[in-house]
C-alpha cells in the first residue's frame, strides 16, 4: 500500500470500525446499579445528596429542604489505552492482523466504567460518601427532630462481600460522572513525532470520568456468610430505612451483587424455586444477580 492520507484515512476507519464493534458488543454492567450524570467540569459537587425529597400535607408555608446540606465533590479523572503499529506493517498491507486488537480496545474501554463503579462498591467499607460516614458504616446520621441517630447499612462480618441495592429510582446507590466518552485518534501523519523518528503510527483512546457514591440509604453491604439470615437480614433493613424525620423511604432492594466466589451461593438463594431441603424456596426471584469480576 501507498502511505498517503487518503489510504491512512481507511485504514484508521477499519481500525475505528473495529473498536466501535468491540465497544458496542462489551457485556457492561455498571448502568444497573449506577446513575451517569454529564460533568461540565473538572470536578462536580453532590451535596443535593443530603436530602431525599419527599411529599408532605402542605400545612401553611413550604417547608424548603436545603440541596447543598453536604459537601461531596467527585473529581474527573483522565484515562488512556495506547498501541503503536509499524508503519511498515501498513506499507505491505499487514495491518489487517490488528483488528483483533483493535476490537479488544473498544470492549475495555466499554467495561472501563464497570471497573470503576464494582472497585468503588467493593471499597466502599472504607471510602467516604456524602455524609462523611463510609459509604458502608453503622453510623450514618439522620436527623429527627433537633437531633440525628445512627443508622446502618452494613451487618460487618469479615468474609467475602456482597451487596443488595435498590435501583429502582432515578438516583442509584452508585454514580458515573462522564466528562469526556471514550473516543479513538490516530498520530500518523509525516510529520509526527514517533512517526519521523521512530517510524510507528500510534492510535488510543482517551476519556475523561469517574465513579462515586450516590445514596447510602439504598444499598447494604455485608462480609457476612452469603445464607438466608443474612439476606433476609439485609431486606428488611434496606426496606425499614427511614430518612429526616423519621419518614419511611420506600426502599425495595431488588439486585444482589456477588464476586465470582459467590454466584453458586447467590443462584441458590434468590435463583432457584426449591430450597436445599426440596421446599418452597420463599425468597426465589426477589433480587436480580450481577456477579462482577471487579469485585475480587
Amino acid at each position: 500500500m501507498i502511505v498517503n492520507h487518503s489510504n491512512l484515512r481507511d485504514v484508521f476507519t477499519g481500525f475505528s470500525g473495529a473498536y466501535q464493534n468491540g465497544f458496542e458488543s462489551a457485556e457492561s454492567a455498571y448502568a444497573k446499579i449506577a446513575m451517569t450524570v454529564p460533568s461540565s467540569s473538572a470536578s462536580e459537587n453532590y451535596g443535593w445528596l443530603g436530602q431525599m425529597p419527599k411529599m408532605k400535607e402542605w400545612v401553611g408555608d413550604r417547608i424548603v429542604g436545603n440541596l447543598m446540606a453536604h459537601s461531596y465533590a467527585v473529581e474527573n479523572k483522565k484515562f488512556e489505552s495506547t498501541v503503536e503499529v509499524d508503519r511498515t506493517a501498513i506499507e505491505d498491507d499487514k495491518y489487517g492482523v490488528y483488528a483483533p486488537f483493535f476490537k479488544e480496545m473498544g470492549r475495555s474501554a466499554a467495561e472501563h466504567p464497570d471497573e470503576l463503579i464494582f472497585s468503588l462498591l467493593v471499597n466502599g467499607f472504607t471510602t467516604k460518601c456524602y455524609d462523611g460516614q463510609y459509604f458502608f458504616d453503622t453510623d450514618h446520621p439522620v436527623k429527627v427532630g433537633e437531633n440525628s441517630v445512627s443508622v446502618a447499612n452494613t451487618d460487618g462480618g469479615a468474609g467475602t462481600p456482597w451487596f443488595l441495592l435498590d435501583t429502582s429510582r432515578a438516583v442509584k446507590p452508585m454514580l458515573y460522572q462522564e466528562r469526556i466518552p471514550y473516543k479513538l485518534t490516530a498520530l500518523d501523519a509525516d510529520n509526527d513525532r514517533d512517526v519521523f523518528f521512530r517510524d510507528k503510527f500510534t492510535y488510543g483512546v482517551r476519556a475523561r470520568s469517574n465513579a462515586g457514591f450516590g445514596l447510602w440509604q439504598l444499598a447494604w453491604g455485608s462480609k457476612q456468610t452469603l445464607d438466608v439470615t443474612a439476606y433476609e437480614l439485609a431486606r428488611k433493613s434496606l426496606m425499614e430505612m427511614k430518612g429526616d424525620e423519621g419518614r419511611p423511604l420506600g426502599v425495595k432492594p431488588g439486585v444482589l451483587v456477588v464476586p465470582p466466589s459467590l454466584e453458586g451461593e447467590a443462584r441458590a438463594l434468590v435463583g432457584a424455586q426449591l430450597d436445599a431441603g426440596g421446599g418452597t424456596n420463599k425468597w426465589y426471584g426477589t433480587a436480580s444477580i450481577i456477579v462482577s469480576p471487579w469485585l475480587a
